[in-house]
C-alpha cells in the first residue's frame, strides 16, 4: 500500500498517479460510518457510491486532487439516506478544510489569479473563500478606537475613499469606500467606544465635520494643519500659472523649471534655488508679492501661540492681500473664513496626521497594488496582512514582590509614669498587607492599534503585500 503522502492519518491512501503538473490520490476514510446521524440507530444499508475529487495543497510544486468513492448509506429505522463522513474536508468547497484556510490566509498576500493556477480551484471558488475569510477576520480582530483620530482622503482605484487613522500611533485603522457623510457617519456610530474619541483632525470636506458632529458630539474638530497651508502653495500656484501668457518659450521652460523652488520654504533653500527666486522676484512683482504673501501665511502657523493670536495675524495677513492677488488667494480665504473656528482649534490643540508628507507615496503605492483588485481586495490586505499591525503590550499593574516583616508590639513608659515601669502598648494602625504578585498570571493580550503606515509603505514597495 503506498505511503500516505497526504498526513492526513484520518484516510487510508490506496493509489498514487503523478503527472507532469498533477497528483491524482485515490484514499478511502479510516473510520466508517456506523450510526445514523438522524435517529443514531446503527441499522444501516448501503445506497450505492459517488466519486468525489476534492482539492488539496499544493506538494512538490503541483496540484493535489485526492479521490474519493463516497459511500451513500439508508438508515433502516428512520429511512434517512446520507453520506458516509469524510473528515477533515470541507464538502461544500469540495476541497480539504487546510487548503480553504491556506487560500484564505495566502489570498491577502496573492492575486486569486495565481491562486487559481496554483491549486487548481476555479477563481470564483477563491473569491468566495477570501469574502468569507475577510468576514471572519472583521470579527476577530479589533483595533483600538482612536483618542485621536485623523479622517483624510485618499484616492484611490479610480475613487476617493475615507480613511480613518489613529494620530497617536500613526495607524490605518479603516478605509471607506467612500467619503459620504452616511458612510462616514455609520462607521463611526459602530465603533466601539466612540465616547473616547477627543480629538479628530480632518480636511475641509463638510460630509466630514457634519458626521464627526452628529456622532462624535464631544469631540474637538481640528483642520489639520498640512490641508490649509497647502491651499497656500496651490495659490503660488496659480499666481505662477497666470504669469505664463506674458513669457516667452523659453522664459516658460524656465518657470516650470523652477516652480518647486516657488513652492519650498524661503529658509530651505540652496545657494542657487535662492539665486533664481531672486531673479523671477525682481522681474515678475506679481511673483514677488505671491511669494511673500505665501510665506507670510505659513509664518501665521510658526508664531502663533493661541487661537486669538492666530486670527489677529491672519487678520493683518488678509488686509495685506492687494486686489491683483487676491484672486489667487480667492480660495484660501474663504476657507478660512468658512472653517476658522476649525482651524483655529488647532492653535490650541495642535493635533496633525503624521502620515499626511507621506501620503502622496502612499497613494502612488497602493495605486500600483490595487491593479487588478477591488476596493474590498485592496482594503483587506492593508488592514489585515500579518505583520502590518502595530501592536503593543500594556504593562502590567505594580505589585509588592513578598510580604512586608510582621511589626512587633512594644513597652514605653508614659511621660507621668514616675519610674514605675508600666508596660504600655505601642498603638500600630492595622495595615492590610500588599498583595503579593502572582509570577504565573497571565498577561492581557497587546493592544493592536491598526495597519502601522511605515510598515505599510514599506512592504508594498518591496513587493511583500
Amino acid at each position: 500500500m503506498p505511503a500516505n503522502i497526504l498526513n492526513l492519518p484520518q484516510y487510508r491512501v490506496l493509489r498514487v498517479e503523478e503527472s507532469d503538473h498533477d497528483y491524482h490520490v485515490t484514499a478511502e476514510p479510516v473510520e466508517v460510518t456506523a450510526a445514523c446521524p438522524h435517529c443514531q440507530s446503527d441499522r444501516l444499508n448501503s445506497w450505492g457510491t459517488r466519486e468525489q475529487v476534492f482539492k488539496d495543497l499544493p506538494m512538490h510544486g503541483k496540484r493535489v486532487g485526492i479521490y474519493i468513492d463516497t459511500k451513500r448509506l439508508r438508515c433502516q429505522a428512520c429511512g434517512k439516506t446520507f453520506s458516509q463522513a469524510l473528515p477533515v474536508l470541507a464538502e461544500n468547497r469540495m476541497m480539504t478544510e487546510r487548503l480553504v484556510a491556506w487560500i484564505g490566509s495566502q489570498s491577502l498576500k496573492r492575486t486569486f489569479t495565481s491562486l487559481a493556477d496554483e491549486t487548481g480551484v476555479v477563481e470564483g471558488t477563491i473569491r468566495n473563500i477570501f469574502r468569507d475569510y475577510i468576514n471572519e477576520l472583521e470579527q476577530i480582530v479589533r483595533f483600538e478606537t482612536p483618542k485621536w483620530m485623523g479622517i483624510d482622503e485618499i484616492h484611490i482605484i479610480n475613487k476617493p475613499r475615507c480613511v480613518v487613522s489613529n494620530i497617536q500611533n500613526n495607524t490605518i485603522v479603516d478605509m471607506l469606500h467612500n467619503r459620504n457623510k452616511d458612510t462616514v457617519a455609520k462607521y463611526l456610530f459602530k465603533m466601539p467606544n466612540r465616547d473616547k474619541v477627543q480629538y479628530v483632525a480632518m480636511d475641509m470636506w463638510t460630509p466630514y465635520r457634519d458626521a464627526v458632529s452628529a456622532v462624535l458630539p464631544d469631540a474637538t474638530i481640528v483642520i489639520d494643519k498640512f490641508h490649509v497651508v497647502r491651499m497656500a502653495n496651490d495659490a503660488m500656484e496659480k499666481a505662477r500659472k497666470g504669469l505664463r501668457a506674458e513669457l516667452t518659450l523659453k522664459q516658460k521652460r524656465g518657470l516650470m523649471h523652477d516652480r518647486f523652488v516657488l513652492l519650498k520654504r524661503e529658509r530651505t533653500l540652496n545657494d542657487e534655488e535662492r539665486l533664481n527666486l531672486d531673479g523671477w522676484k525682481k522681474n515678475y512683482p506679481t511673483l514677488r508679492e505671491a511669494y511673500r504673501l505665501k510665506e507670510a501665511f505659513y509664518a501665521i502657523y510658526e508664531d502663533s501661540d493661541s487661537p486669538e493670536s492666530a486670527l489677529r495675524r491672519y487678520e493683518a495677513w488678509s488686509k495685506d492681500v492687494s486686489p491683483e492677488i487676491r484672486p489667487y488667494f480667492h480660495d484660501l480665504i474663504r476657507a478660512f473664513t468658512n472653517w476658522q473656528p476649525f482651524i483655529l482649534n488647532y492653535f490650541e490643540h495642535p493635533v496633525t496626521n503624521a502620515y499626511t508628507e507621506s501620503l502622496n507615496s502612499l497613494i502612488r503605492v497602493m495605486n500600483r497594488l490595487g491593479r487588478g483588485y477591488s476596493f474590498e481586495a485592496l482594503r483587506a490586505k492593508i488592514l489585515f496582512t500579518e505583520g502590518i499591525h502595530s501592536r503593543k503590550q500594556a504593562r502590567p499593574k505594580f505589585e509588592r514582590k513578598r510580604a512586608p516583616e510582621p511589626v512587633e508590639m512594644g513597652t514605653a513608659l508614659p511621660d507621668d509614669a514616675m519610674g514605675y515601669g508600666l508596660p504600655v502598648l505601642e498603638k500600630v494602625r492595622a495595615m492590610k498587607p500588599p498583595k503579593e504578585a502572582d509570577q504565573h498570571k497571565a498577561l492581557p493580550p497587546p493592544k493592536n492599534y491598526g495597519a502601522d503606515i511605515s510598515t505599510l509603505i514599506r512592504m508594498i514597495e518591496a513587493g511583500e503585500l
